[in-house]
């Protein structure tokens, strides 16, 4: 029986834990004060401290120095009623297994609490093997799960998207992704099938806004050799492939519509024949299909079949671009740094202040996909422990830059309140705009201001813009 350690001043909250968790056979003890924790730390074993990070006589930070120091065979989570990035990454990097909000999930509890306790057996079994991943090289772990792709941040939008995850994965509705380009429709379709009775089998993604109109018979249902000009061999197509498991049909919506009737005679009958042959396969498919567009404006067009979106909306998820999502841009950011470094076999630490800042002023109109492809790049680019701004590309840095610059004149131009002020106003925007597009370059912008560079340096001087 695994034994665990609830320190928490809110004498009810470790009441609540301890019962739930000894309901799931746990050996549990609890403490009120970091005293006690020490205390009972010096009498016994445990396997794991659930610490909330504010006591009456101390922090969940200075618990976990004192626990890792001491005992550091003992694993720690945090547990605190607000989020902060910073904090989170910090603790992550002082040994934390996990960071976590509360409100608590009972089913989110015990997952951390089981994965935290395999990970520090793991641990303890070998330290120096190769394979284990030490608590300080999981930089922020959220619901990364083994997918290798789905990160949960903490943001409201993250928390409301990992719940529909959660909703629909044990069944076998189709589902409808729709999102913005690089949102992670592929990682969340990933999320549902390994979180579903079929993550044992097979996962298929396919790409359909690559297929022609040729192609796509023989890359959804296969074709027998011989049966057309240059099928030199048998075939097994996406749905074969996939049978018993999970397809995903990436951008739907590029699909001609003599494809779309031949999928929807496939999804209604649930059998597909390869192309050249009169053998009837049956399938056992869930299929779960994404777009960066609306498919029910694509319905009003004529470019796609309503009878088709109704056999797969039978659940639909929303995936919200990351300019919504501010507060997990350093959850993702930091996580993608643990990826690349194993990548690359790099041990970049952490970001300077000047990087997060850029990160978080940044509009990411790739998204996710684009921060990952920055951090990636980022991290190649660094040679020390921290990124330096010197290794954002430069689209990225120039942004941050004026919008600091715009914040700038916000806080030195009144809204304003007749024409005058209006013109002055209007002017400060399009030198700026123009600024941005040439990267700041004093003499282009001139040039295409139509003033000279004398006028350009004393407009700028005036707001404190040089």
């Amino acid at each position: 029986m695994r034994k665990i350690l609830i320190v928490d001043d809110e004498v009810n909250i470790g009441l609540l834990l301890s019962r739930f968790l000894t309901r799931n056979s746990f050996s549990v003890s609890t403490a009120t004060s970091g005293v006690a924790a020490m205390e009972y730390l010096a009498k016994e074993m445990y396997d794991l401290v659930l610490c909330d990070y504010r006591l009456e006589d101390t922090d969940g930070k200075e618990m976990l120095i004192k626990i890792k120091e001491s005992y550091p065979s003992t694993g720690v989570i945090i547990i605190t009623g607000y989020s902060d990035i910073k904090l989170a990454v910090e603790l992550i990097k002082l040994g934390a297994y996990d960071y976590i909000t509360k409100p608590l999930y009972p089913d989110e509890i015990l997952n951390t609490i089981n994965k935290a306790i395999e990970t520090q057996i793991a641990l303890n079994v070998d330290q120096n093997e190769a394979s284990v991943e030490t608590p300080k090289q999981k930089i922020v772990k959220q619901a990364y799960n083994s997918s290798e792709n789905f990160v949960a941040g903490q943001s409201a939008a993250s928390k409301e998207l990992l719940k529909q995850i959660q909703l629909v994965a044990p069944t076998s509705y189709s589902v409808i992704l729709t999102g913005e380009s690089g949102t992670g429709k592929e990682s969340v379709a990933k999320a549902i099938h390994l979180n579903s009775p079929r993550k044992d089998r097979p996962f298929v993604a396919m790409d359909c806004g690559s297929l022609t109109k040729e192609l796509a018979g023989s890359e959804f249902f296969g074709h027998e050799k011989g049966s057309f000009t240059g099928a030199l061999y048998t075939k097994i197509g996406h749905f074969e492939m996939a049978n018993g498991g999970t397809l995903f049909l990436d951008e739907v919506g590029n699909l001609s519509y003599e494809i779309q009737a031949a999928l929807l005679r496939t999804v209604q009958e649930r059998k597909i024949k390869r192309i050249g042959s009169t053998k009837e396969i049956d399938l056992d498919v869930r299929i779960i299909v994404a777009t960066n567009e609306n498919l029910a404006n694509a319905i009003q067009k004529g470019r796609f079949r309503e009878d088709l979106y109704h056999r797969f909306n039978e659940f639909s998820i929303s995936l919200p671009p990351l300019s919504q999502r501010g507060s997990d841009i350093m959850v993702f950011a930091n996580t993608f740094l643990g990826v690349a470094n194993q990548e690359l076999g790099r041990n970049v630490q952490s970001f300077s202040e000047e990087v997060e800042d850029c990160f978080l002023t940044y509009n990411w109109p790739g998204n996710v996909r684009e921060l990952k492809n920055v951090v990636r790049r980022a991290t190649l680019l660094t040679e020390s422990q921290e990124i330096q701004l010197k290794a954002l590309p430069l689209e990225i840095s120039t942004y941050a830059k004026a919008s600091a610059i715009e914040n700038s004149i916000s806080s030195r131009i009144d809204r304003p309140r007749d024409l005058k002020n209006a013109a002055l106003e209007a002017e400060y925007d399009a030198i700026l705009k123009v600024l941005r597009e040439v990267n700041f370059n004093k003499t282009k912008a001139a040039k295409i201001l139509n003033i000279d560079r004398k006028t350009l340096y004393n407009k700028m001087k005036a707001i404190n813009l040089e």
